[in-house]
């Protein structure tokens, strides 16, 4: 998430709940019985449907979503060419000073294996096998805050029919009409913003990075058995563009030039030293 995105979120916040003020009844839209009605609902379902454990992964998970960002395209690309040249030169066995210079686990655990002698068979079946339960993992906890989304507006409902109730039981008495009515009508409200403000867009935010993490994991992936073939350097660049967008190849294909150059230039050191 960057800087933009928390603007924009504070601004349409701001924006959301200044629409409720502009009605001169704002006091009407809080109701802490609702609130309660549909919290309570919703969270002690969600206990219901999956372990402690399992909640405790998907907050965590969601919290690194908004927090940690994952290394670019561009970024990984760069350290994969830098890591053949690099292979080609001085043999696999100089990556192993490589680990500790980037931030993703995955590159890491890949170098790894590498510098420990894997067939390339090994290595596609070793991580192909992390990718696809990397992607079951954070489909279960993508399913979590779904299911909430699900679970808020019927809590919602609930919590009307709760204040409907009472609303007839006191029919005769205005106090208890009046009481019993903000219930009604903001438990509905409360369950829906819930599920589309909250639950629906943590869902969506753990889609979108666990896509965008599967896609530099099965770059790295095929980078890595290029290396352990052997594959020429400029051919492994030219695989890797595949994995940029045809709209970005366009802004990419400077900084894939300057790969390119310093490929060549490696290459042109190597053969006068030799």
């Amino acid at each position: 998430m960057t800087v933009t995105n928390w603007l924009s979120i504070l601004i349409f916040i701001a924006i959301f709940v200044a629409s409720f003020l502009f009605t001169g009844n704002g006091e009407l839209f809080i109701n802490a019985l609702g609130l309660i009605i549909v919290l309570s609902g919703t969270i002690g379902a969600i206990f219901l449907s999956y372990p402690s454990t399992d909640i405790g992964s998907a907050l965590k998970v969601a919290r690194n979503a908004y927090h940690n960002d994952t290394p670019t395209t561009s970024e990984v690309v760069d350290t994969l060419i830098y890591l053949s040249v690099r292979s080609r030169r001085k043999g696999v066995i100089a990556l192993e000073d490589m680990e500790d210079e980037t931030t993703l686990s995955f590159l890491k655990r890949a170098i790894t294996m590498l510098v420990d002698g894997y067939t390339v068979e090994e290595l596609r079946d070793v991580l192909h096998t992390e990718i696809y339960y990397f992607k079951q993992r954070r489909t279960h906890h993508e399913r979590l805050f779904r299911h909430a989304s699900r679970l808020a507006p019927a809590f919602g409902v609930a919590g009307s029919v709760i204040g409907l109730i009472a609303m007839l039981s006191g029919i005769g008495d205005p106090q208890t009409i009046l009481r019993s009515i903000p219930i009604a009508l903001t438990s509905t409200l409360y369950g829906i913003l819930m599920a589309n403000f909250i639950f629906i867009p943590v869902a969506e935010n753990i889609h979108g990075k666990t896509e965008k993490e599967i896609m530099l994991q099965k770059l790295v992936t095929d980078a890595v058995i290029a290396i352990r073939q052997e594959q020429n350097s400029l051919r492994l660049i030219k695989k890797l563009e595949s994995f940029v967008t045809p709209s970005a190849r366009h802004d990419n294909q400077e900084s894939l030039e300057k790969l390119k150059e310093r490929v060549r230039n490696m290459r042109l050191d190597e053969e006068t030293a030799s």
